[in-house]
């Protein structure tokens, strides 16, 4: 069943596509169906795999790298009061300026490679890791802090020993939206300025009124972007075993 219904819903938006290319008459140029963008998939096969190498990298690695340090940023502030008064502040000017007005910036100062793809992805993971990690932390149950203050826990064992593992659950929801959003640092970086990566190849497609491949470049994003959310989703499902996965029955 769990096959099964991802299927349907793939096969259900399929049909929806075709639908309404057919009942609205809109011309290739502007929306193709489905069954020409499946065939530039297979045509342009080569072409998209390489192209999503260079993307996946980018994602992957800022993914690790945003992980890191919003993990390190929110340690520090449960850590330092003095530290978070420094720190918030950052968090909070981060998501105030549009991380998207920043990559031109970025190109410009880590030039037109990896580099300034990976610190897009960077930008757009950092706060919903290091905020929910945090939130998550202040949230630990009081009662089990001042039963360990009782007991004489030293403060990186508590650290270690209660607040980390009470704060996972938030830590893992932070995760998972960091995980949905990656993929938008590392195209928006390519559409500012690159040579490989899926974004820069559907620029040069939609350049070319090639409007096929560029849908073929954009399926083939999705299906691997959810392809990406999915396994993090089932490690972290692992990871906080404990907490209940279903809704309100």
């Amino acid at each position: 069943m769990n096959v099964l219904r991802p299927m349907i819903l793939a096969l259900g938006f399929l049909l929806l596509w075709q639908a309404v290319v057919s009942l609205s008459g809109v011309p290739p140029y502007i929306l193709p169906g489905p069954l020409p963008v499946g065939q530039a998939v297979v045509t342009h096969f080569p072409a998209l795999a390489r192209h999503l190498g260079t993307t996946m990298a980018e994602i992957l690695l800022g993914l690790t790298l945003g992980t890191i340090l919003g993990t390190l940023a929110a340690l520090v502030m449960i850590m330092s009061p003095f530290f978070k008064r420094w720190l918030l502040p950052v968090l909070v000017v981060s998501q105030a300026i549009p991380v998207f007005a920043l990559a031109p910036i970025l190109v410009l100062w880590l030039g037109y490679g990896m580099a300034s793809k990976v610190g897009m992805a960077v930008l757009i993971i950092f706060f919903p890791v290091a905020s929910s990690f945090y939130s998550g932390m202040q949230r630990t149950d009081p009662d089990l802090l001042e039963l360990a203050r009782i007991m004489g826990a030293r403060r990186l064992k508590v650290l270690s020993v209660i607040i980390v593992p009470s704060a996972l659950p938030a830590f893992a929801s932070g995760l998972r939206v960091a995980t949905a959003v990656a993929p938008i640092g590392a195209v928006v970086g390519e559409w500012v300025g690159s040579s490989a990566g899926l974004g820069f190849y559907m620029l040069h497609a939609n350049a070319r009124m090639q409007i096929d491949i560029m849908f073929a470049a954009l399926t083939v994003l999705a299906a691997v972007s959810l392809g990406l959310y999915f396994l993090v989703d089932r490690l972290l499902a692992k990871l906080v075993f404990w907490q209940p996965q279903g809704g309100i029955s």
